[in-house]
C-alpha cells in the first residue's frame, strides 16, 4: 500500500504528473499511500538513486519518476536491490524506459506522444494558426500520452484492461484528471 513519486523540478508540468498518478493510485487502490520526493534536478542520478532508497526503505515497492535523467538514479536504484533479491519496480517516463533498464526492473512506462506533436505542430505552421508561446496541450485522446507497447511484459492482462478502460473514461470525460 506505499508506491512513489519521484519528480525533478517542482515545477506545473511535473506536479501534472504528480496530481495524476496520485489520482490514478487513489482510484484503483484507495488505501495506497504515495510517497513524494522532489531532487530539484532532471540531470543527477545520485538524487534519484538516493529518493529511491529512501522510498524503497519505507515500504514502496513501486516507484513512477518524472525527473528525466534524474530517473536515471532511480532505476539503479532498483536493480541494486533486484541483485540483493528483493522484487522492486519503477515506471519509466517520456519513452520506453525498458528498452535501456531492462525488463527486470521496468514495470511500465508512461510515453509521450511526440510524433503526434510534431506532425500537429507542423499541421498548425502549414495552416497559419501556429501561435508562438500559446501552451498546446495533447493528452489521451490525441495519443500525446500512453503506455508503453512493452507493458504487457510485466503488467496482468486484466490490469491493463483496466487501464484501458480509465483510459476511455477519462476520453470521453466521465473522469476528470486533476492537474494540482
Amino acid at each position: 500500500n506505499k508506491i512513489g513519486f519521484v519528480g525533478g523540478m517542482d515545477i506545473p508540468v511535473i506536479k501534472r504528473f504528480e496530481a495524476g498518478f496520485k489520482a490514478g493510485v487513489a482510484a484503483v487502490n484507495p488505501d495506497a499511500k504515495v510517497l513524494i520526493n522532489y531532487t530539484g534536478a532532471f540531470d543527477k542520478p545520485d538524487l534519484g538513486k538516493a529518493a529511491a532508497a529512501t522510498m524503497y526503505n519505507d515500504g514502496a515497492d513501486i516507484i513512477f519518476h518524472s525527473s528525466g535523467a534524474t530517473g536515471n538514479g532511480v532505476f539503479n536504484e532498483a536493480n541494486d536491490r533486484i541483485k540483493q533479491g528483493k522484487k522492486v519496480w519503477v515506471i519509466g517516463v517520456d519513452k520506453d524506459q525498458s528498452l535501456e533498464f531492462g525488463d527486470q526492473v521496468t514495470l511500465t512506462s508512461m510515453v509521450k506522444g511526440v510524433e503526434e506533436a510534431v506532425t500537429k505542430y507542423s499541421k498548425m505552421v502549414v495552416d497559419g494558426n501556429f501561435k508562438p508561446g500559446a501552451p498546446v496541450t495533447l493528452g489521451l485522446k490525441d495519443n500525446g500520452v500512453g503506455l508503453a507497447s512493452t507493458s504487457s511484459k510485466n503488467v496482468p492482462a486484466d490490469v491493463l484492461k483496466l487501464a484501458d478502460e480509465y483510459k476511455e473514461k477519462i476520453i470521453k470525460g466521465e473522469i476528470k484528471v486533476p492537474e494540482q
